[in-house]
């Protein structure tokens, strides 16, 4: 049975059983303490914890979920992946127990004609939790179980929570026996490889108090409403019923796998090391195009961060099996024509995502030959100093600073005869990893935020009565003010605190746009809007600073946004959109936003795209812009479902969560139909002006343009003008001739700088050939030391190719750069590095083990620069000393 059509099965199975079937979130979440959606019931989350009311009393759906906190340990097992599927079904408060047993066991066992998976009853085993009495009898009168298999079992298997204070509850697990070949007899307790977990049912029905972990907290009492959130591993099933050694084997995985075999002539199952990096590719190629297909891009921090280590664990990977030409175009059609069955979003949307890809793979093969030569240069450092141990810090700079994988510094130095402190480098990177868990830890509890006052007025007082859309000003009554400590009754003048208000105009901060700005007016009080968040769902949190009288609890106020200000955040949320719909104009459908930000005047938008697009793309971009604006395009607002949302061709962006209905903006038709939550201008004139300020990189493949709009957008033309009018009077030109005007007197700086270099480097080598004529001898080396304002190291180097090649030779030139920075370079001929000197060795003697390079040339810096001539003077006693190059 192939993948996709356990998915379709497992939810047409519950839908027929009242449950409404949820489309899988996005992987990225809004969730604070989560990156990606982990899962299946991440998305259910506020549902499950009481902060919003559910839609719907059951819900079904297959979720995709990405876990990489221990994502070097993927492959080395064949028991977990980065990224899986999650089928789950959830009852807010309906059915319990008995029903989530009954249709467990009726989906599994049912044949397969029928709509089930057709599993063998006689091989199927349960746990459940060694207090829950009334789940293993559920089981025995249900599935007829027999005792020995119902397997009880304590906190640490079969209790669930999410690790602080909130939902909990026992939870029943079900297993399958694949048989002696997979291990020994004796059930889940024994061996979880032969009996492979396959179903997860939470029975949420205590509420939970602080505590450490899985267990050491106390249970607070029965939740006044008890849920059911169950989880099936998609692959898991697949692997059961297609008969597959492990998920890497099924058809979702397999054929990725069997073409980075063929690429790398490696047979999988012959050798150990070669199968856990073909399954490394397998996992991570399908995990990037999942995570690209969802709008993560490749970066340096958070999501992307992950997803570009990911992408070049792959490569690596593939190179390591010996494939050296680019492996993602070969590898990545594999895993969408895998995938595209169940998401079709990943074949419909190929280009972009290969795109961003194929760039981040062609980044990683340059990060590999900058990394190879820093690696080159680190290996020659320790051999000239007679070692064979790169140290640890050594190999996590490489690691960290330049993406270099610790197994390619651990091949590429042993095939030079160095070994690599492993320990050192483990232990830098346990830190980091740490650093990152108590990052995680932080974000889970809610960092410095405590939303337990928020979740108590939210409790209170019920959502937000939101008019953002509506009006600009309301009466509204403080229901909270909530300092850094908890909650006030009064806020005096000067201070700043978050207020919740029974009802708002404010629009709160999302889908990239900025907070409104504005006033609260009481009988005594004023104060000003800072900031406007939503914390909560359905509660809307505005930080004030009083400017006069005190604002208490329970005031009655005027809530007023700042006219001008949202005028000018509709003209540049408007704006974005125009832009978005020019930029796909000009460059097709693959430029598709990844990420924007917009406030009053101002506008960003990312894209992926690889290369700078030059002045003729800005400008055509612009111009379609613009055209826009002048054409006067209407602007319609419109709510209705997703899925007919969708089927209009309505675009919804990366990084966003939508709900059963969905507000659909559009400028022109169809030319701009986006998905969003912002507000708008009523018709695309009211923008005003667009024009593009900047066009810069923002990661590898990712491009971002920034644009000033409306009022500032003439701002910033009137700006440009007067910098033209004041060029061409000052060079005396025409406005029309000042590009080739400028450029003459480019050209003409650069000859110059060419001539000054020229007699600099002249000097150099006629004063090289007097300090070599006037060299020292030092116990039979001969030694030359001065200062140049020229480059120290090409002057050490001209001076040791005039001295006598049949002597011992040293030249050692100090210089201070126009910064103030202080250079020391040391050169060595061939007689002075067989008689036992080395250029590296000197340095660092004479720089207080600062400093690197070869036995024949090295330099460093670091000394003050009155102090450089003291410096110099030392060579003679080092020289007179003979270090040797070991």
């Amino acid at each position: 049975m192939r993948t996709a059509d356990i998915r379709s099965r497992f939810l047409d199975f519950f839908a027929a059983r009242g449950h409404t079937v949820v489309p899988s979130a996005p992987l990225p979440t809004p969730d604070p303490t989560l990156l990606f959606v982990n899962a299946g019931m991440v998305p259910f989350k506020p549902y499950l914890t009481g902060e919003a009311t559910p839609p719907w009393p059951r819900a079904t759906s297959v979720q995709k979920c990405v876990r990489t906190l221990d994502i070097e340990e993927v492959g080395k097992t064949t028991r977990h992946g980065s990224f899986f599927q999650m089928n789950g079904n959830f009852s807010f408060g309906d059915y319990f127990k008995e029903e989530a047993i009954s249709h467990a066991w009726e989906l599994s066992t049912s044949p397969v004609a029928d709509g089930g998976y057709g599993l063998d009853t006689e091989r199927i085993w349960v746990t459940v939790h060694h207090s829950d009495d009334e789940a293993a009898a559920i089981w025995r009168r249900v599935a007829g179980l027999p005792e020995e298999r119902i397997v009880r079992r304590g906190d640490e298997d079969n209790f669930w929570s999410m690790g602080v204070p909130g939902p909990c509850g026992p939870c029943s697990e079900l297993y399958y026996d694949r048989g002696p070949a997979h291990g020994r007899a004796g059930g889940p307790a024994v061996d979880e490889d032969r009996y492979m977990e396959f179903w997860n049912l939470v029975f949420m029905q205590y509420e939970r108090g602080e505590g450490p972990g899985k267990t050491g907290y106390p249970i607070l009492g029965e939740l006044p409403r008890r849920n059911i959130d169950t989880g099936m591993g998609l692959e898991r099933m697949a692997t059961l019923l297609q008969g597959a050694g492990s998920f890497y084997e099924i058809d979702e995985t397999r054929p990725v796998l069997e073409r980075a075999a063929e690429l790398t002539g490696v047979r999988y199952g012959a050798d150990h090391r070669a199968d856990v990096r073909l399954r490394v590719v397998a996992d991570h190629v399908r995990t990037a195009l999942m995570l690209l297909a969802d709008g993560t891009a490749p970066g340096n921090e958070g999501r992307g961060y992950v997803l570009r280590r990911i992408l070049r664990r792959a490569v690596r990977s593939v190179r390591l099996l010996g494939y050296e030409d680019p492996a993602l175009p070969e590898l990545l059609p594999a895993a969408r024509d895998c995938m595209a069955a169940g998401y079709p979003e990943v074949a419909e949307d190929f280009a972009r995502i290969s795109q961003q890809a194929y760039a981040e793979e062609d980044a990683f093969r340059a990060t590999l030959r900058q990394g190879t030569t820093v690696l080159d240069a680190a290996v020659a450092e320790v051999k000239a100093e007679g070692g064979h141990l790169l140290p640890g810090p050594k190999a996590f700079l490489l690691h960290d600073t330049y993406g270099f994988p610790i197994d390619l510094t651990l091949e590429m130095a042993e095939e030079q005869g160095v070994e690599v402190d492993r320990e050192g480098f483990t232990a830098l990177m346990a830190e980091q990893r740490e650093r990152a868990r108590a990052d995680a830890r932080a974000r889970k509890s809610g960092g410095a935020l405590d939303t337990s006052a928020l979740r108590t007025v939210l409790d209170a007082h019920g959502p937000t009565d939101w008019r953002a859309y509506d009006t600009l000003t309301t009466d509204s009554r403080v229901l909270a003010v909530l300092g850094p400590t908890g909650p006030l009754r009064t806020l005096a003048t000067g201070r700043i605190a978050s207020v919740v208000l029974d009802r708002t105009p404010f629009y709160a901060e999302s889908g990239g746009q900025d907070s409104d700005a504005g006033a609260l007016t009481g009988a005594s009080v004023e104060a000003e809007v800072l900031d406007v968040q939503r914390p909560l769902p359905g509660l809307v949190v505005h930080q004030v600073r009083v400017t006069s009288g005190e604002l208490a609890v329970g005031d009655t106020v005027r809530a007023a946004v700042d006219p001008e200000w949202r005028l000018g955040a509709r003209q540049a949320h408007s704006g974005t959109h125009v832009l978005h719909a020019a930029l796909r104009q000009v460059l097709g459908p693959t430029a598709l936003q990844s990420g924007s930000y917009n406030r009053p005047g101002y506008l960003r938008l990312d894209f992926p795209w690889r290369g700078a697009l030059g002045p003729a793309a800005r400008s055509e971009i612009e111009e379609a812009a613009n055209r826009a604006l002048r054409r006067d395009l209407p602007v319609d607002v419109r709510w209705m479902s997703l899925p007919q949302a969708k089927e209009l061709g309505a675009l919804a962006l990366f990084g966003e969560t939508y709900g059963e209905q969905v507000r659909v903006v559009e400028i022109g038709g169809a030319w701009s139909r986006e998905l969003c939550g912002g507000t708008h201008v009523e018709h695309a004139a009211q923008i005003g002006l667009l024009a593009l300020t900047s066009e810069t990189s923002v990661g590898t493949g990712m491009r971002r343009l920034e644009a000033a709009v409306g009022f500032e957008g003439f701002g910033y033309l009137a700006r440009e003008r007067d910098l033209v009018t004041r060029l061409a009077e000052q060079l005396q030109a025409p406005r029309a001739q000042l590009p080739e005007r400028v450029a003459g007197l480019l050209d003409r700086l650069k000859a110059a700088d060419q001539r000054a270099e020229d007699l600099r480097r002249q000097t150099a080598l006629a004063r090289a050939t007097e300090l070599a004529a006037a060299a020292t001898d030092v116990h039979g080396t001969l030694v030359v030391t001065a200062t140049t304002d020229a480059d120290a190291r090409a002057l050490a180097l001209a001076v040791r190719d005039r001295l006598p090649a049949s002597r011992p030779g040293v030249a050692a030139i100090g210089a201070t750069t126009d910064g103030g920075r202080t250079v020391l370079a040391v050169a060595l001929n061939g007689a002075a590095t067989t008689a036992g000197l080395s250029a590296a060795t000197l340095v660092k003697s004479l720089l207080g083990g600062r400093g690197g390079g070869t036995a024949e040339v090295a330099q460093g810096g670091g000394v003050p620069a009155e102090a450089l001539g003291a410096t110099l003077g030392g060579l003679r006693g080092l020289v007179g000393g003979a270090p040797a190059a070991g």
